[in-house]
């Protein structure tokens, strides 16, 4: 079994590489570039966040309710079996 003071110290190091990884900065260009040309139809030139958003057609919302317990058909009465 490991030592308490060997623990505590894994037990830190480890909490601290952790803590480390949840920093982040705002994103910008990489220092002597630019953003992508303005494209043709736009007003203005997007901003970086407004590049980085996702539009609502790559994740669309669910429109309906999902089906959550099954249920008896009614009878249709227009459903005929083909004719001959």
């Amino acid at each position: 079994m490991m030592k308490p003071a060997l623990l505590a110290l894994v037990l830190t190091a480890s909490l601290a590489t952790l803590a480390g990884c949840g920093k982040r900065e705002a994103l910008q260009p990489a220092s002597g570039q630019t953003l992508p040309p303005k494209p043709s139809v736009a007003a203005s030139q997007p901003s970086v966040d407004q590049l980085l958003a996702i539009p609502t057609d790559a994740r669309p919302d669910r429109s309906d309710e999902p089906l959550t317990k099954s249920a008896p058909r009614k009878d249709d009465h227009f459903d005929l079996p083909p004719p001959g």
